[in-house]
């Protein structure tokens, strides 16, 4: 087993490489971020809007011995300043691989791909929230919602 990480940046849904599939990608998203996973159909609202050329974005697959070894979603916001330009949608590494680097490598190669900052929103209690601030992600904002 090699310890190399194989990184595909994909642009378009036409893009998408051979050894995965776009219904794949949904469900891997949504039974790896567990518990803190969004439904199926908002996962693929996120690609379709990433692969949207009007909207933007891109999808950083890692890849290990021919696996999925983890995943990434960026939006782009179309703003600046206050509203950082991009926003971290989703990222997620295969349980087996967790604890080994994968999901750092795969959040600075990612990031080093975008032009302008990018944030994101984490739940409080996600033992991720700790990988983003090693990362160098820092809490400016509390986040309020007003449910309808």
């Amino acid at each position: 087993m090699s310890n190399e990480l194989e990184f595909t940046k994909v642009e378009s849904a036409d893009r998408l490489p051979a050894w995965v599939t776009r219904s794949q990608l949904v469900e891997f998203f949504h039974a790896t971020m567990e518990p803190y996973q969004d439904k199926p159909e908002d996962i693929d609202r996120a690609l379709d809007y990433a692969f949207n050329p009007q909207r933007g974005g891109f999808l950083m697959l890692a890849r290990r011995d021919g696996g999925l070894a983890g995943a990434l979603l960026m939006l782009k916001t179309g703003m600046s300043g206050y509203v950082p330009e991009n926003i971290l949608v989703f990222v997620t590494v295969a349980p087996h691989l967790r604890n080994q680097g994968v999901g750092r490598r795969l959040i600075d190669h990612s990031v080093a791909q975008c032009s302008g900052s990018v944030k994101l929103h984490v739940e409080y209690d996600n033992p991720a929230k700790r990988l983003y601030e090693r990362v160098g992600f820092s809490t400016k904002y509390a986040e309020m919602r007003f449910p309808r």
